[in-house]
């Protein structure tokens, strides 16, 4: 069989794990809101703790100021990604009801709207308005959708799963300096502490490069420098503040 002529197999194959084949615009979503908040979680509660470690040795000041750190975070965490989802979640129904509407009301001149953006595209014009009117007739909506509003109909962003994910993530974030800061001797705490954010903003750092097909030497720096310098201002400041008291 000429190769030039074969039908190409599309059939599933051991490529099926690539962005445009898993709903990515969900998995962006719900990615960078569990980054975010486990990020958030472990450096803010570390900032915290550590503060507190800098201004006094008492565990129970320690404890106290952390679990209020890890709710207060929480929910902020879940309230703010929920609002910024909703908001943009909002804007992408109003604009896919617009295109419905014109869609309905001209059909003629949305198709021509359609044709003209995939020749930009670098289409020929016969072929672009093939391809226009195949799609059209298939599903106008996700077809204009996608080319004019970069929105697929079927995989909207969910401002509930952004934020349950941000406040889950958060919350299992903060834990690690709590716990570490908590149960290790006093002379260790800090450093101990130290060490245990880095590493796991390390991973978060891989973790969000790895799902998000990034590089993860960019990421991993950028997490575990943000954490050091972060801890390292608190402190100072609970340091300076301790010898005042």
């Amino acid at each position: 069989m000429d190769p030039t002529t074969a039908t190409p197999d599309l059939t599933p194959g051991p490529h099926d794990d690539e962005p445009h084949r898993l709903g990515f615009t969900s998995r962006l979503n719900w990615l960078r809101a569990g980054v975010l908040g486990a990020n958030d979680g472990i450096v803010s509660t570390a900032g915290i703790v550590i503060g507190v470690a800098g201004a006094t040795s008492d565990r129970t000041a320690l404890l106290v100021a952390g679990v209020a750190g890890v709710a207060a975070g929480a929910m902020s965490m879940a309230a703010g990604e929920y609002v910024s989802v909703s908001t943009q979640r909002d804007s992408e129904l109003a604009l896919l009801r617009k295109e419905r509407r014109e869609l309905a009301e001209e059909p003629e001149a949305e198709l021509a709207e359609l044709a003209g953006l995939y020749v930009e595209k670098g289409l020929s014009d016969d072929l672009a308005l093939q391809v226009a009117e195949q799609l059209t007739a298939h599903d106008a909506l996700a077809a204009h959708a996608e080319v004019e509003l970069g929105i697929d109909p079927d995989d909207l962003t969910s401002p509930w799963a952004a934020a349950v994910a941000s406040m889950i993530a958060f919350t299992v974030g903060a834990l690690l300096p709590l716990l570490v800061i908590l149960l290790v001797a006093d002379e260790l705490r800090v450093g101990a502490t130290v060490g245990a954010v880095a590493a796991a903003l390390a991973l978060t750092g891989w973790a969000s490069a790895r799902l998000g097909y990034g590089p993860a030497g960019r990421a991993v720096a950028r997490n575990v420098l943000g954490g050091l310098f972060a801890m390292a201002v608190t402190f100072a400041i609970g340091s300076a503040i301790g010898t005042q008291i």
